[in-house]
C-alpha cells in the first residue's frame, strides 16, 4: 500500500513540476515575442516577476542553507566545549 502512495505522490510532483516548467518557459521564452495587446498576456504576470521570483527564492534558499550550517556549527562547538571540560 505504501508503494502505491509513493507512486501517486511522485506522479503528482512530476505533473506539478512539468506544469511549472512549461508555464515559466512559455512566460519567459515565448511571451516576449507576442504582441502586447494579445489576450495571452492576460494569463501571465508582468515580465519583471520572471526575474524577481527566482532571485527571491534563491536568496531565501541560500539564507536557509547558511543559517542551517551556522546552527549546526554552533551546536557542535558547544558539544565539543562541553566534552573538553
Amino acid at each position: 500500500m505504501a508503494q502505491v502512495n509513493d507512486k501517486l505522490i511522485g506522479a503528482a510532483l512530476l505533473a506539478i513540476g512539468s506544469f511549472v516548467f512549461a508555464y515559466y518557459s512559455i512566460w519567459t521564452l515565448v511571451l516576449p515575442f507576442v504582441d502586447a495587446d494579445h489576450p495571452a498576456h492576460k494569463l501571465f504576470p508582468p515580465q519583471w516577476f520572471a526575474i524577481a521570483i527566482p532571485v527571491f527564492l534563491l536568496a531565501v534558499g541560500v539564507t536557509g542553507v547558511f543559517g542551517f550550517l551556522s546552527f549546526v556549527m554552533l551546536k557542535s562547538g558547544r558539544q565539543a566545549a562541553k566534552k573538553s571540560t
